[in-house]
């Protein structure tokens, strides 16, 4: 038993969704599994044993039984689908069969060709086979009939010779037949005619086959004259038999060798000479060992891991870890300990070579430049932090002076408003009417008419308070001036010097501690950089000392940089116990402060590194490498001391 293709993939797609609803995801070499099976007509027992490859005995049952549900599902369909269309190619052949007697009259009877002399066909038309033509008309006419007679009315007889329309119909058609029988004869003869012209007086139409006469080597001769023949070979009309023919043609060029196709520099001997044909897909089995192999390389690393970790422990219990690391932060360029140089630095600017060769001569003629009996005095340079102006100290008055100040200050003012009234250059101001002082300001005219008199003082009221909110508005600052303001007052004066202060951080992974970082320096217009290393994070910040001085107060104090990890030991208390998984605590260092000239950054910037040179690098872009190699450092040697003390 073996499935066409189209059939393999109307069950590849049914076994697609079984396989699917049986495990709950789709398994290509299931499917291909039971197809397989099906394909070789295995029966449910050896359907098992094979499944039991890729599942498990249990499922392997239940599945085969519903591989044999699908499967007998679609030969039950597959058989109706073939019943109905042989059904309807016969109601199509029995359709086209009434269609060939409605208004046409009887059916012509086809009259097979004569071939030629030299091959006989055994169909050609005898007697017998000519009365069973006429019997078989007769048969169709007789069905015509009755057929007619049952879907019309029988028509009326004709007066014309006293015949009914049937024997009308029954004469014709034996009128064709005979004229068919005619035609027959007439070729007959001509054929004859033909074959005596050929073959000379009194040959006739062979009515037998003539025999095959072969000589020593194979070829056919002629039985009369003796000579080689060739026979004519009978050409297929039938498409299906055309191509038969032409596929043998080529399926012989194809045995060929190549030599014998064409010439050599027209062949390709990488093409192959075999048609591509679809693999038949089956099992791909693991070699024995495979997993076996894997398993003892995933164990061998496993203790490898070990081995370097024991190793890495107690490298950091001698300090050889520590003192490594150290080494690759900075080369060290001072001379060990207990070496002499070739030559002193103070000589090397004296001296023209790097030694001390002939050194005594020079002395005694005195020949060294540079060196002269005159003493040089080198120029005083200014500091280059001293300000051009020398600072002004404040005065702060006491508060008793300051209310003495402002009131000598409101009776100047008071003065010249009143020799301004006086001389008539301004108007004298109304009276200060409030309604707690409106009887003694007003006295008789608040007795006569007081509705009159509080709507007056009502209204001088409403006036003073506008005038003042007015002057209050036209003091008041815009909202740029006020953020102008507030940054010229946050800002501060680094030309004369640049004050920097880097930081030192365990763990900087929380996002609202940098965030915290981040928007305080640009609140306080800090320039700077942080990174965050696995092994340590460094913070740099520049600006002025008040600015450093919030920023320090920011990182040392109001950041409580422990609470993440007493949070976490909380909730893993269980797992706080075992040393290896045990949190350092984290915290933050000042590792160095100082001025310098200018600013080495232009913005506060985040950058993480997942590596140290990397992370030194972003310092070095800016010519201030030695902030991360004093940062490391430390940290290197925060963990050596952390390590000796577990």
């Amino acid at each position: 038993m073996s499935l066409s293709s189209r059939e393999w993939d109307d069950l590849k797609s049914l076994l697609d969704k079984a396989v699917y609803k049986f495990l709950g995801f789709t398994e290509p070499s299931l499917v291909t599994a039971a197809l397989n099976c099906i394909d070789k007509g295995y029966d449910k027992k050896k359907t098992i044993s094979k499944l039991e490859v890729i599942l498990d005995d249990r499922q392997a049952e239940k599945f085969s039984e519903k591989l044999f549900d699908v499967w007998d599902d679609y030969r039950t369909k597959s058989q109706r689908k073939k019943r109905k269309e042989g059904d309807r190619e016969r109601d199509e052949a029995t359709e086209k069969k009434k269609r060939r007697f409605v208004d046409d009259g009887p059916v012509e009877v086809p009259v097979p060709a004569i071939p030629g002399p030299g091959n006989p066909s055994p169909g050609q038309l005898t007697g017998d086979k000519i009365k069973e033509m006429m019997a078989n008309a007769k048969n169709l006419i007789n069905e015509r009939k009755t057929q007619l007679s049952a879907m019309m009315p029988p028509p009326p007889k004709t007066q014309q010779g006293g015949l009914s329309h049937n024997e009308i119909l029954m004469n014709e058609a034996l009128e064709k037949v005979r004229r068919a029988q005619e035609l027959q004869a007439k070729i007959q003869n001509q054929m004859s005619g033909l074959m005596q012209g050929k073959g000379g007086q009194g040959a006739t139409i062979p009515t037998k086959p003539t025999p095959l006469i072969l000589d020593a080597e194979g070829r056919t001769i002629d039985a009369n004259t003796g000579q080689a023949i060739q026979l004519t070979h009978h050409t297929p009309t039938l498409k299906a038999n055309i191509r038969a023919k032409r596929r043998e043609q080529f399926k012989g060029l194809i045995e060929k060798p190549p030599e014998e196709i064409s010439e050599g520099k027209y062949f390709d001997p990488r093409v192959g000479a075999r048609q591509a044909q679809r693999p038949k897909r089956g099992f791909k089995f693991h070699e024995h060992g495979k997993f076996e192999a894997i398993a003892s390389r995933l164990r061998a690393k496993a203790q490898l891991d070990i081995l370097q970790s024991e190793i890495a422990q107690a490298a950091k219990k001698t300090g050889i870890a520590s003192a490594a690391k150290l080494a690759t932060i900075a080369p060290k360029k001072e001379l060990r300990e207990g070496e002499i140089p070739a030559v002193e630095w103070w000589d090397s600017f004296l001296l023209p070579n790097d030694s001390y060769d002939g050194i005594e001569d020079r002395l005694k003629d005195g020949n060294f430049e540079g060196i002269t009996h005159l003493v040089e005095h080198p120029i005083q340079l200014k500091p280059p932090n001293e300000p051009e102006k020398g600072p002004q100290i404040p005065v702060y008055l006491t508060k008793k002076e300051r209310k003495k100040l402002r009131r000598q200050n409101r009776q100047e003012n008071q003065k010249e408003v009143t020799e301004k009234i006086r001389l008539g250059l301004m108007p004298p101001p109304e009276p200060k009417v409030r309604m707690a002082n409106l009887m003694r300001v007003l006295g008789t005219e608040a007795v006569q008419d007081p509705t009159k008199v509080e709507a007056h003082v009502r209204a001088q009221m409403a006036k003073r308070q506008k005038a003042h909110e007015e002057a209050n508005a036209a003091r008041k600052l815009t909202a740029e001036q006020r953020s102008l303001k507030k940054e010229k007052k946050l800002k501060e004066d680094t030309s004369l010097g640049v004050h920097v202060s880097v930081y030192r951080l365990r763990d900087l992974t929380n996002p609202a501690k940098k965030f915290k970082i981040e928007a305080n320096a640009k609140q306080l217009y800090m320039t700077g950089i942080v990174i965050m290393h696995k092994e340590c994070n460094v913070v740099a910040v520049e600006g002025g000392p008040k600015q450093q001085r919030k920023f320090r107060r920011l990182m040392l104090n109001r950041i409580k940089w422990n609470e993440d990890k007493h949070k976490k030991s909380t909730k893993d208390d269980d797992d706080s116990d075992s040393e290896e998984e045990q949190d350092k605590s984290n915290k933050c260092v000042l590792v160095w402060e100082g001025t310098t000239k200018q600013r080495a950054f232009t913005d506060f910037k985040f950058k993480v590194c997942p590596t140290e040179a990397f992370a030194r690098e972003q310092f070095k872009k800016c010519g201030v490498e030695q902030y991360w190699d004093l940062a490391f450092s430390g940290a290197v040697l925060e963990s050596t001391q952390d390590d000796d003390f577990l």
